[in-house]
């Protein structure tokens, strides 16, 4: 009898659950989100598991979902390997014909095929890319003392939106090409930005490893304008390594994305719980 009443319950909390979620079903169909995948999600099986199920869920109902992903933790442990010493300007890597090697041999082979593989065994119908095919992003070198470490200067959508067309999930490693055919590193978020702004998504979905944007108190903001984002920025209250993720949010907005979230990716489901409940699960920033 026990058991009966407590499956009662489980399968009217599922109800319920379906019930609330409806709306933003309807909100999303045939939007276009991209999510920035990186930290937790990628580091554990069964994080990457997770992630894949959610992905394939938003297929399901009908959002077509971009993936782009990182792999810095995964380019650290082979250059170890291979005894290839990195050099740091300003606190980011210099990448030199060496080390830009192995930066495309993990991110998209290892990375990017891991990923792939992990939404297609989760039921969904998975494409690895890098922003070299069909020169889908062009980029300038951002700063001669970093070597191949390039910024998206031109983007062509072209390939996303016939695989999203086909419902196919595109998944992205970010390496770019150079107007003389080099071969660039792109920080992951920053190409995520420029995806999203090519496309005119609907949604950036920044996964992190932390909460979200934090006021002077520390606790996580909700909702915040591109003016407030500026305003907190020159305060100081957003500082260190969320600064370039809220300038990937502040250019995404120029460029035509209707609103950024910054959220945790170790929450699981973290997804599913921005886009389908109303109280969201990170740090929104809308233009206005």
């Amino acid at each position: 009898m026990k058991i009966r009443e407590d499956m009662n319950r489980d399968n009217a909390a599922i109800a319920r659950t379906l019930n609330e979620a409806l709306p933003y079903l309807r909100r999303y169909d045939d939007a276009i989100v991209v999510i920035k995948l990186g930290g937790h999600a990628m580091g554990s099986d069964e994080g990457m598991a997770s992630f894949a199920r959610d992905v394939v869920l938003m297929r399901t109902v009908g959002i077509n979902p971009v993936v782009v992903h990182g792999g810095g933790p995964m380019i650290n442990q082979l250059l170890e390997r291979l005894g290839v010493k990195s050099e740091f300007v300003r606190g980011k890597r210099v990448t030199d014909a060496e080390t830009m090697s192995v930066v495309e041999m993990v991110l998209a082979g290892e990375v990017n095929k891991r990923i792939v593989q992990a939404i297609n065994s989760a039921g969904g119908r998975a494409v690895g890319l890098t922003g070299k095919d069909t020169d889908m992003i062009v980029c300038t070198q951002t700063d001669p003392e970093l070597g191949f470490v390039g910024t998206p200067s031109e983007i062509d959508p072209r390939l996303l939106e016939s695989l999203l067309r086909d419902e196919m999930i595109p998944v992205l490693a970010p390496i770019g090409t150079g107007e003389n055919d080099e071969t660039f590193n792109i920080n992951g978020d920053t190409c995520a930005g420029a995806i999203a702004g090519a496309l005119k998504a609907d949604r950036l979905l920044l996964l992190t490893d932390v909460a979200g944007v934090k006021d002077a108190s520390g606790e996580v903001v909700t909702a915040l304008s591109a003016k407030t984002v500026r305003e907190l920025t020159e305060q100081g209250v957003i500082a260190g390594g969320m600064i370039p993720k809220t300038e990937t949010a502040l250019e995404a907005l120029e460029a035509g994305v209707r609103a950024v979230v910054i959220l945790d990716g170790r929450v699981p489901n973290a997804v599913l719980l921005e886009l389908f409940t109303s109280h969201g699960a990170g740090s929104l920033i809308r233009k206005e």
